[in-house]
């Protein structure tokens, strides 16, 4: 008998897990919607190793990730709409379709022409989930935003909305009117904060943050990769505080802000990376 594939074994152990009578209580108590955030969890967990360069950690993650494939399909299997085979088949079909050049008689020259013809088919299967629900005797179109989904983090919803919206010409000609728009929205948190409006305030940070989302895609900058950067950026010179500090038998509880930021700017003055500031 051939030793059972690592795939198999994962859905066999996650099978187990679930047993309503010899499973584990906690894994037996999920659903979809408290396993969700700890799915979004993984994904960032693979995309931080990534940054890292850590190539061990990477398989780490990735079979972190993986479980939380398989955990969702199983749930999905017990309920009877579909199983883990269902899920892989559903993307090989996928790829295949969407990639004629490779597994049917389309050409493609370069990237950018794969991104055309992928665009195309993606155009190609809406018109037929249209067409299926017209059939089902509902609306044919939820809506260009729709399957941009509210559970993405903020910025990543923000940029995804914005892509469509552009793609059917609601958009900017150029970056000078995103840019006006967002001085427009700097100004006007300004006038909130004078205000001492808590909501309306909280309202329009929320605007600003939009535009500048919008600012970057025009750009051709993605903005949660430019805020992750800085944050890794104000990582870094903030722990060169503490340890500064710390040389000198201090805590930050100890040191005043012009102690700290003396600091900071020694921490600045060491960087090499471009474009820090």
């Amino acid at each position: 008998m051939s030793e059972q594939r690592p795939i198999d074994r994962l859905i066999s152990v996650m099978a187990d897990l679930r047993d309503p009578e010899r499973g584990c209580p906690w894994d037996v108590k999920q659903d979809f919607s408290s396993i969700a955030p700890y799915t979004i969890e993984e994904a960032y967990e693979v995309a931080d190793a990534i940054e890292r360069a850590d190539l061990e950690d990477l398989r780490e993650e990735l079979g972190d990730l993986l479980l939380q494939v398989v955990f969702h399909a199983r749930m999905a299997e017990e309920a009877g709409a579909f199983a883990f085979d269902d899920v892989a088949d559903a993307i090989v079909d996928k790829m295949v379709r969407r990639h004629p050049h490779i597994f049917g008689d389309g050409t493609a020259a370069d990237p950018a022409a794969v991104k055309v013809r992928w665009d195309e088919i993606k155009a190609e299967e809406k018109a037929r989930r249209r067409e299926k629900r017209l059939r089902q005797g509902l609306p044919a179109d939820p809506g260009l935003l729709a399957d941009v989904p509210r559970s993405f983090p903020g910025l990543l919803q923000a940029l995804k909305m914005q892509e469509k919206a552009a793609k059917v010409g609601f958009d900017w000609p150029d970056i000078s009117g995103a840019l006006d728009k967002l001085k427009e929205e700097i100004a006007e948190v300004e006038a909130e904060i004078a205000a001492d409006d808590r909501e309306r305030l909280t309202g329009e940070i929320g605007d600003a943050l939009f535009a500048m989302v919008n600012v970057a895609r025009k750009s051709g900058i993605d903005p949660d990769a430019a805020l992750r950067r800085t944050n890794e950026k104000f990582r870094s010179r903030f722990e060169a505080v503490e340890q500064g500090l710390s040389k000198d038998g201090r805590s930050m509880k100890d040191a005043s802000l012009d102690d700290m930021e003396g600091l900071w700017q020694a921490a600045k003055s060491h960087e090499r990376s471009p474009g820090s500031d």
